[in-house]
């Protein structure tokens, strides 16, 4: 790393939610007095390390520009997509006239709330001597089935299984050419996908385990245990 080394964040934030009920997108639900992706966003302005963040935003949402945080001096909109790729990607257009190639961004799910500085510190100081890069990962504690139907073929060696997280941090050049070479490829469902189709691999480095993704309506209960935890 260099001293002129950048650091950027992309949340991808247009999706919406499906599973979770509710009359709005999942990012846009209250937790803690605030809406989920206000919090997010919070965690990543006070890791106090990004020149900005680029957020994508559905073109037809209509809750993004009531929020506060929106109007902050480090947060850039850019247009969703109709997958996560397409959104990261975009996120890293809207960025191109500042960044560098060789300058790092760290891609953060808009649903993972109770991130920490830590987490973030953590990920830059493993991976920013690295060449490729990598993702905030936990290992898996349980026994995992390998299931055809409703019946169990097999037991996997958990020893081999990581459960991917996000921050998710790379080149922006690098990743920005992964993601144009995937479009359209729905087998790329998160940043480190996309650099493993091109035959790289990334690094795994443990993240903590409250670390979750707000994903169904129980997840927003133990979420506020966890911010309320920290």
């Amino acid at each position: 790393m260099t001293d002129t080394t950048k650091f950027w964040a992309v949340v991808p934030a247009a999706g919406v939610g499906k599973r979770m009920n509710a009359d709005r997108p999942k990012q846009y639900l209250l937790l803690a007095g605030k809406t989920v992706l206000e919090q997010t966003l919070l965690r990543l302005l006070q890791a106090d390390v990004f020149s900005a963040i680029s957020v994508a935003i559905s073109v037809e949402d209509p809750y993004w520009p009531e929020l506060e945080v929106a109007s902050h001096e480090k947060i850039i909109t850019a247009p969703g997509g109709k997958e996560r790729a397409d959104s990261v990607l975009s996120g890293l257009k809207s960025i191109c006239a500042m960044a560098s190639d060789d300058d790092w961004v760290l891609v953060h799910d808009a649903a993972r709330p109770c991130l920490t500085s830590s987490d973030i510190h953590h990920l830059i100081n493993s991976l920013v001597d690295d060449e490729v890069g990598g993702i905030l990962a936990l290992s898996s504690h349980d026994t995992l089935k390998n299931v055809q139907g409703t019946s169990i073929l097999g037991t996997l060696d958990r020893s081999h299984i990581w459960r991917a997280l996000t921050p998710q941090m790379f080149r922006y050049g690098m990743l920005k050419n992964a993601l144009e070479a995937a479009e359209g490829n729905l087998a790329v469902t998160d940043e480190a996908s996309a650099l493993e189709l091109l035959g790289l691999q990334p690094k795994i480095v443990e993240g903590r385990p409250d670390n979750i993704k707000i994903t169904r309506p129980e997840d927003l209960a133990l979420a506020q245990f966890y911010l309320e935890q920290q």
